[in-house]
Parts: C-alpha cells; sequence; structure tokens
C-alpha cells in the first residue's frame, strides 16, 4: 500500500538534496508542481497520476514533511527499513487522514461534513465488529442515527427558510442533509470511497467503477485487514485512555507529570500511555520536551520517561535534542536504550562532564521532592569514586543549581567534615572562587 509512497520519498530526499536551492519545494497547496512530477515520473517509471497519488500517501503517512514549503523526510522514513512499527504507524496515519484522500461532494456544507467526520468512527467500529459485510442502508441509518445525536447534543434547532431537513425533523435517507443540497446518502458514499482509497475498504461488487458513491442498496461494505486492524488500534487506545490510574489525560503534560511523580513506576508508566493515547505523537513528544526544557529537573526526568513509552516516534525529536546540553544526557541515555543497549551499560555513552552535570541535575530533583536521606545516598551514584574528586568536577561542570544542591548535601549529611567541605565547596561556586579548591 505505501511501497510506492517509500519510494516517491526517498527520490524526493535525493532531489532536494541535488536540487537548487537546498531542497524540493511543493506548491501552496502542498501538491508537487508540474516539472517535479515529470521529473519523477521519469526516473521512476511512472506516470504522472501515479506520481501524485503516491505524493498524497507519503504526505499523509509522514513519509515526507514540508517546512516553510520545502519537502524534508520524515521519521518514518529514516526507519522504514529496520522498524516494522513505523510502516504500521505510517499505514495509521494515512488511515487518520482518510477524509483528506478524496474531495468532498460538490455542493456539501463544512458543517455537515464535520458531522460526518465524527460520526464515521461508530460506523467503522459496527464493521469492525460485525467481521464481514454490512449493507449500506444499515450504515446509513446509523449514520442518519449519529448526526441526529450529535445535532441535539448541540440543541440545534432548525431554523428559517433555508432549514433543511435532517434526520433530528422528519428527514430521512437522501432526504437527509443540508442547505446547499448535499445528503447524507451522498456523504456516505464519500466516506466509504475516502476509506477505499486508503485500503481501509474492500472495493464494492457490481459498483460503477469499483466506488461507493452511486452503489445500489444491495451493496455491502466491509473492512480490508489492515482496516480491521487500524479500528482495534483505535479502540485500544479508547481503552488504554479510560485506564489512566490518576485521571491526568486532559491535563499539559507538566500536570500529567507533576501527578505521575507520586506513583511507583508501573503505574507512572500506565499514566504516561493513558496520556499519549488521548493526543497525536508529534505534538505530545514537543510538549514533553517542553517540560523537560525547565528549570524542574524532577520533572526533566519524567518527560524522557514519558518519552520511553512513546518510542520509536520520538526518536528524530530526541536526537535533535540530544544537541542541547541541558537535555544532551538524558536524551543519549534514552538513544541507546530505545537501540536496545543494556540499561547497566548505557551511562558508558556520557563523558565524564556530562556524567557530571547528570549527577548535579538528578541530585537537583532529589533536593526538591524526595527525602534529605536520599540525597546522602546519591552521593554513592556519583562516576569520581570520592568526596573530593565529585567535588572538584562538580564545582567545574557550570550546572546553574550547583550552589542549591551543595548547600542542601551539607545540610543533609551526617559526617561534619564532609559537610564542612561540601560547604566550602558551594561558597566557592557562589562566589566564583571555584579554582582556589
Amino acid at each position: 500500500m505505501l511501497a510506492g509512497a517509500a519510494r516517491l520519498a526517498r527520490w524526493a530526499d535525493s532531489a532536494a538534496v541535488a536540487g537548487p536551492g537546498g531542497g524540493l519545494r511543493a506548491g501552496q497547496d502542498c501538491a508537487l508542481p508540474a516539472p517535479a512530477v515529470e521529473r519523477a515520473a521519469e526516473a521512476l517509471g511512472l506516470t504522472p497520476q501515479q506520481v501524485r497519488t503516491d505524493w498524497d500517501r507519503a504526505r499523509l503517512a509522514g513519509l515526507v514533511e514540508l517546512h516553510d514549503g520545502l519537502a524534508r523526510p520524515g521519521w518514518r522514513l529514516r526507519a522504514w527499513d529496520r522498524d516494522d512499527t513505523a510502516v504500521l504507524r505510517g499505514w495509521v496515519a494515512l488511515f487518520d487522514a482518510w477524509s483528506l484522500a478524496r474531495p468532498a461532494p460538490p455542493g456539501a456544507g463544512p458543517a455537515l461534513i464535520a458531522e460526518v467526520v465524527e460520526a464515521l468512527p461508530q460506523l467503522l467500529s459496527l464493521l469492525h465488529l460485525s467481521a464481514g459485510p454490512v449493507r449500506l442502508p444499515v450504515l446509513l441509518d446509523m449514520l442518519e442515527q449519529r448526526v441526529t445525536e450529535l445535532r441535539t447534543e448541540r440543541c440545534e434547532v432548525p431554523y428559517g427558510p433555508d432549514s433543511a431537513p435532517g434526520p433530528a425533523d422528519g428527514g430521512t435517507g437522501a432526504e437527509a442533509g443540508d442547505a446547499a443540497g448535499a445528503s447524507l446518502a451522498g456523504l456516505l458514499g464519500w466516506a466509504l470511497d475516502a476509506l477505499l482509497t486508503v485500503g481501509a475498504l474492500v472495493p464494492p461488487h457490481g459498483a460503477p467503477d469499483g466506488a461507493y458513491q452511486g452503489a445500489h442498496d444491495a451493496s455491502e461494505a466491509q473492512l480490508t485487514p489492515l482496516g480491521n486492524w487500524s479500528v482495534w488500534i483505535k479502540l485500544e487506545q479508547i481503552c488504554v485512555a479510560a485506564q489512566s490510574p490518576a485521571g491526568h489525560i486532559e491535563q499539559s503534560a507538566e500536570a500529567m507529570l507533576r501527578g505521575s511523580a507520586r506513583l511507583t513506576p508501573g503505574p507512572a508508566r500506565a499514566e504516561y500511555r493513558a496520556w499519549l493515547a488521548a493526543r497525536s505523537v508529534g505534538a505530545a513528544v514537543e510538549e514533553l520536551l517542553t517540560v523537560a526544557r525547565g528549570e524542574d529537573a524532577l520533572l526533566r526526568g519524567l518527560a524522557f520517561e514519558a518519552l520511553r513509552a512513546v518510542g520509536a516516534p520520538a526518536e528524530a525529536a530526541v536526537r535533535a535534542a540530544a544537541d542541547e546540553p541541558g537535555l544532551r544526557p538524558y536524551a543519549l541515555l534514552w538513544l541507546v536504550e530505545h537501540e536496545g543497549g543494556d540499561p547497566d551499560t548505557a551511562p558508558d555513552v556520557l563523558t565524564r562532564e556530562e556524567s557530571t552535570w547528570l549527577w548535579v541535575d538528578t541530585a537537583a530533583a532529589v533536593a526538591d521532592h524526595g527525602e534529605t536521606q536520599l540525597l546522602v545516598r546519591h552521593l554513592d551514584s556519583a562516576v569520581q569514586g570520592s568526596v573530593p574528586r565529585l567535588l572538584e568536577e562538580v564545582r567545574a561542570v557550570g550546572h546553574p543549581r550547583t550552589v542549591q544542591v551543595l548547600v542542601a548535601l551539607a545540610a543533609a549529611h551526617p559526617d561534619p567534615a564532609l559537610a564542612k567541605a561540601v560547604r566550602r565547596a558551594a561558597f566557592q561556586v557562589h562566589t566564583g572562587s571555584a579554582a582556589l579548591g
């Protein structure tokens, strides 16, 4: 289904590198301009129409991303040959974008189109649970009922001479529609044809041109294996979101992470997954990284724990975050574990300075949110092996919370001599005399 899209995306990537201006530029409608279509068709041995179809699929599946009109390879293209989940997620993204796959019928108003799009998950659930073909009149009846419910929920009452009959006021079948003249029956055909275009439905038997628009009442709709799998994934996401142990799925990433800080690892991971299931992956990853860039070291660590629940879709953003000094140690450890490295040896990828910075950052989290004895025990995790060497390197690492961490450690440590040395180090950092030793 997406092999042609992946092939075109790779061509676009190579064309972007070789092309003038450093990139392949799409038109204002995000489509490939005619010269690029001709070049792609010649290079790949395709017709121009095949190129346009593959381009649309590549964009909708996340194989190609447009940045200010310039085409760039999406993270899924980078992971395409080594990560099966990237391929499956790409198809789910295409499935999610079904309403963009075919133009809506002429005359259909945006309000009615939005109602049909909102109602379609219920029809898809019926097709999934039926595990077989469903006749179009059954789907149309369910669509009418769902549109009626949506209008009732909005307390929408027909008003004025332009009000068209709909399910809520006695209209049925092809009569139910909007003032522009579109019918629910026509929009049902459009929706089914769009799902057919993205590979979610089996082509109808005996319908003109193998399409659902204009199909007779005896026609049936049936999900393909991919369609069934994708609907199952959506239902699973709903179930995961409903199992939020702490009830933070509607809150911001910061609020969710603060609430999860009180949970043990298992329930915390369930909370992360529930929060992620209720959002698009890209937006969720960016929100988590924004929290990680803040001043709260505990939330920084928890944000990367939540990103572990995201997995492969977060890889590109985490790699970019590795260029930010404040996030680099967390990002490098995340990448090692994501690539199958041993968590026990993952810290070996950090330089001595990065390890020291991470030690200070973790100590800041403990000082702000933990017990004092945890801060004392945190000394044992330092890579330096001795307190004098640790203090020397901590003074030099330049973490913004160094003074507060050292003051808190000095106040908590039971050894007066060691506490004095730590307090002296805090004073030296504070006054800028760290070199005095």
